[in-house]
């Protein structure tokens, strides 16, 4: 379970998330919806300890993420597809977030097959385009099979039939019990995908209701 409790994070006389309190249940798509500059990334930086909150505390399963023994095998997450050493393949970036974790090569090779980037693993990942980006990303969070996955934005360069692909893993993923937290802007895509939703805007939130309730 990830839950969030008064989190509020200032940047001098700039508060980019106002007492920010909510819980992601198990089982289900918790979609996170607000425009661009509403406070999205920044909640998500601070759940995973990129940013340190100025007030209030994130818990994933009970604890703060960075306290956690094997933080991937807890949470999974995307926030930027582009945040990979460009040298490197797709598979040997794999291998070796996978070596902390005592991953090896057959979890690798099973999720670039899952994630459709098999004919291009041995490639140099500064050479992806935004949706294969998006698509190492994705088998970044799964890598370890954490029961909480944390996507920001993940159709961005994603193509028709990427983006019936994600949908797809996600309502597989929340099926299987797993918490999944999805954010977009959009909310045309949010409505095909998420159960519950969690709008913010202006880093307050502004509602956190069941999608056919908000609809």
């Amino acid at each position: 379970m990830l839950e969030v409790h008064d989190l509020t994070k200032r940047y001098g006389d700039t508060v980019a998330v106002d007492s920010v309190s909510f819980t992601v249940q198990p089982g289900l798509i918790t979609g996170f919806l607000g425009p661009n500059g509403a406070g999205k990334s920044t909640t998500m930086r601070m759940i995973l300890g990129l940013d340190r909150p100025t007030s209030g505390r994130a818990l994933v399963n009970g604890r703060s993420y960075v306290d956690s023994p094997a933080p991937l095998a807890e949470l999974g997450a995307l926030l930027e597809a582009k945040a990979v050493d460009k040298g490197r393949s797709a598979r040997n970036h794999l291998l070796a977030l996978g070596a902390t974790h005592g991953i090896g090569a057959a979890r690798v090779d099973e999720l670039l097959e899952v994630v459709g980037l098999t004919d291009v693993a041995r490639k140099a990942a500064g050479g992806f385009s935004l949706g294969m980006g998006q698509r190492l990303g994705i088998a970044t969070a799964l890598l370890a099979d954490p029961a909480i996955i944390m996507l920001d934005e993940p159709v961005n360069g994603l193509d028709p039939d990427g983006i019936l692909w994600i949908r797809t893993l996600l309502k597989d993923l929340a099926a299987s019990g797993r918490t999944v937290f999805l954010s977009s802007h959009l909310m045309s895509e949010l409505e095909l995908t998420a159960d519950h939703l969690i709008v913010i805007g202006r880093g307050r939130i502004l509602a956190d209701v069941g999608m056919s309730e908000f609809i």
